[in-house]
């Protein structure tokens, strides 16, 4: 067989590299007590092929849907390979659910076994999940599972002899991915082998990957984007992945990492941005890269303290990131470069290209991939990656495919002379003002661009005008609280970013004022999915009753603590 024969899928690949580079290591793991496991390409293959054999013993139905409940870790990697090594489908789960998601996941997949993985109750659902798991389903505990009373992945590796793996035909269903559920129930979408690896296919034309890049997994596996990115690359290529073990930890585990390649959304690019301006203030910034020699050392320690410096091709996708931040990465050495695509065609969809980005867009598409603008002006795609359809919903699946194959991304955009396509915002995030006015949120919160405002979400359906929610990073909101940072200073400053909006924006868009909100907006309180957008609809339900109030006191800053 040719290389790319045996790369087929990404189990084939697994057993590739197996025996290409059976002794190089694939998966480093930390734990709590902060020792690491590092687990080769060769002992990756047969922990795979032990499980796999243990599940056979289990009589499940052919191709059974299997779930996977847990933060990132080797073993949730290992546990997606050895389901399909048993000849089964894949349900990844996000850890952060509630009770009643889980379940309702769980029950609408038919899944027949849950791997429980990584969990502490503290920063995920743990809690509220558990008593909602039924009391049937079969269990296996990888490590760091907080259930001591099911069979363990550890014993199990130890007692089962490894079995001759089922390698899949590319064209079997390999996994179902529950979207993270910004409005109503997630939908299941269906992905086939060939879908997966087509992301793997299609890039290695755009980023020059080797065998030799590192990664760093964090953001939800349960995410098309990690699933894409991290998981399937790294399984393609042969590279070396790391997982972070907590958020206390992370800058830790970044620095040990060094990642070559960097995926992550807009919130957090954002976060390592306030971070570096409340250490080193923005004037401070503009006065020391002026100056050459020093420019050029303290831009590099930037990316160290970071731990980017080894970073070649950094990615962010998922949301619009403001056009400023990315210049700020940019000027700092470091190419970041705004990507596109959906849980529908597994990712595959549109990037800019190492020396060709335009920022403000999401890129061109890849290789293999047509768009267009369709009503609405609405985005479709035809990718590779796309989806078989949804899972138990062929009414939906009918509804956002095209009868010529296109998906109906339900995003709107506009593409330019050149192909670049730039992302304008959700066709269901639109709303009428009580003048009958339509507004698109998305535009307006990317133009506001206060280095303290850690997120946004510009609100007013049927309100006179549009107003706009911002939410101050944690320090600059303890600053303001402990009296450290001068409110009256900050507030002038909200309001002449608030005008600069407003000068680019038509009548009926220009942002009535600004409320500094109290309260932080986090997965846990449901403002925000899994990968860290927001929940527009959640966001403004919160706040629909405070609206007249804000209106009568006619302030340009209103404040809610």
């Amino acid at each position: 067989m040719t290389e790319a024969m045996d790369r087929k899928t990404s189990l084939h690949c697994l057993f590739y590299w197996a025996e290409q580079n059976p002794d190089k290591v694939y998966l480093t793991q930390p734990y709590p007590d902060g020792t690491l496991e590092d687990i080769t390409w060769a002992s990756a293959a047969d922990q795979v092929r032990r499980m796999a054999a243990y599940l056979r013993t289990l009589g499940l139905p052919d191709k059974s849907n299997i779930a996977i409940l847990g933060k990132n870790s080797a073993h949730w990697i290992l546990a997606d390979l050895a389901i399909w090594a048993a000849g089964h489908v894949s349900v990844p789960m996000y850890p952060t659910l509630n009770g009643d998601t889980a379940a309702y996941i769980l029950e609408h997949s038919e899944s027949r076994l849950l791997f429980i993985g990584k969990m502490d109750g503290v920063s995920d659902g743990w809690e509220d999940i558990k008593g909602a798991l039924p009391e049937d389903l079969r269990m296996v505990s990888l490590p760091m599972s907080p259930r001591p009373d099911t069979p363990a992945w550890t014993d199990i590796i130890g007692e089962t002899e490894p079995a001759e793996s089922h390698l899949p035909d590319p064209e079997d269903l390999a996994t179902i991915i529950y979207t993270s559920g910004s409005t109503g129930r997630p939908k299941g979408v269906m992905h086939s082998f060939r879908t997966m690896i087509s992301v793997a296919n299609g890039l290695r034309q755009i980023f020059p990957v080797t065998t030799g890049e590192r990664m760093l997994s964090y953001l939800p596996l349960a995410h098309v984007a990690e699933r894409a990115a991290v998981e399937t690359q790294s399984l393609y290529f042969g590279f070396r992945l790391f997982f972070a073990d907590s958020l206390d930890t992370f800058q830790q585990d970044l620095k040990r990492a060094r990642p070559t390649l960097f995926f992550s959304v807009p919130r957090l690019w954002t976060k390592f941005y306030l971070t570096i301006n409340e250490k080193l203030p923005p004037r401070k910034q503009k006065v020391l890269f002026r100056l050459p020699i020093l420019s050029r050392f303290v831009k590099g320690k930037v990316l160290k303290q970071l731990g980017l410096d080894q970073c070649k091709v950094a990615l962010t996708g998922a949301a619009p990131l403001p056009g400023e931040i990315v210049r700020w990465y940019r000027n700092l050495g470091l190419e970041l470069l705004e990507v596109y695509g959906m849980s529908e065609n597994f990712g595959y969809s549109h990037a800019n290209r190492p020396g060709e980005a335009k920022i403000g867009s999401v890129g061109v598409p890849n290789p293999g991939v047509e768009h267009r603008i369709g009503e609405n002006n609405e985005i479709q795609v035809k990718s590779a990656g796309q989806m078989i359809g949804y899972f138990r919903n062929e009414e939906k699946t009918r509804e956002d495919i095209t009868e010529d194959g296109f998906l109906k991304t339900g995003d709107m955009g506009e593409i330019d002379g050149r192909g670049y396509l730039r992302v304008t915002g959700r066709v269901k995030d639109m709303f009428k003002t009580s003048k009958g006015k339509y507004v698109v949120p998305v535009p307006l919160e990317n133009r506001f661009n206060h280095p303290e405002a850690e997120a946004v979400c510009v609100v007013g359906a049927n309100q006179p005008q549009p107003c706009l929610l911002v939410l101050l990073s944690e320090d600059a909101r303890e600053d303001v609280k402990q009296g450290r940072q001068d409110r009256g200073e900050l507030e002038k400053e909200l309001a002449d970013e608030l005008q600069e909006v407003n000068a680019g924006a038509q009548a009926h868009e220009k942002l009535a004022f600004a409320v500094v909100v109290g309260d932080p907006w986090t997965i846990e309180n449901g403002m925000l999915t899994p990968t860290l957008k927001i929940k527009r609809n959640v966001i403004e339900g919160f706040y629909s009753g405070k609206m007249d109030e804000w209106f009568a006191q006619r302030k340009r800053i209103i404040w809610e603590f």
